[in-house]
């Protein structure tokens, strides 16, 4: 149990935050139930980009045959050419989540240690991968995926994902 204090705000406890990755500064969605229930939700401005993502990842993947990935800061939102099953609202891997931090563009290398989008699948990896920022600000990564033998990915390839990722940035801004 948990008590607002006088200007009505009320402490989240650290377990909830963890699990749900709630990080200070973290907007959150509040809605009510007609029984008096209040629901918290964690808010992803990228949520509002979903569709439109997902179009983004069906065109890639048409027109490249490969796995293409749309994630927010905690999972992936957008997938194609992969069983959704498999990646669909997963969890970002740590490791993701470690390289969206780093603002930096990815693209694997032979020999390297592979880099999984998710938690929730070994089958695939990060071929290429691209920071999305609007304002400066991380809202999440576009992902090329490779399967464990698939070839490494050109840099073409990873101008494509710098591309997709610097348009939905600019497409969050307005």
């Amino acid at each position: 149990m948990t008590r607002g204090d006088d200007l009505g705000r009320i402490v989240i406890p650290k377990e909830i935050r963890r699990t749900l990755k709630i990080r200070e500064g973290d907007p959150l969605e509040i809605y009510t139930e007609k029984d008096g229930g209040v629901i918290f939700r964690k808010y992803s401005p990228m949520g509002d980009l979903q569709d439109f993502a997902a179009q983004i990842c069906e065109s890639i993947g048409a027109n490249t045959g490969l796995v293409a990935a749309v994630s927010d800061r905690d999972s992936i939102i957008a997938l194609s050419g992969a069983p959704k099953r498999e990646l669909m609202d997963k969890p970002n891997s740590q490791a993701l989540e470690r390289l969206m931090e780093s603002r930096k563009n990815y693209r694997y290398q032979p020999g390297e240690d592979l880099i999984r989008a998710s938690d929730g699948s070994d089958k695939y990896h990060l071929g290429v991968a691209a920071p999305i920022l609007s304002q400066g600000d991380l809202m999440g990564c576009v992902m090329l995926l490779l399967g464990e033998n698939d070839p490494a990915l050109a840099e073409a390839d990873q101008r494509l994902a710098q591309t997709v990722a610097g348009f939905l940035g600019k497409q969050m801004e307005s």
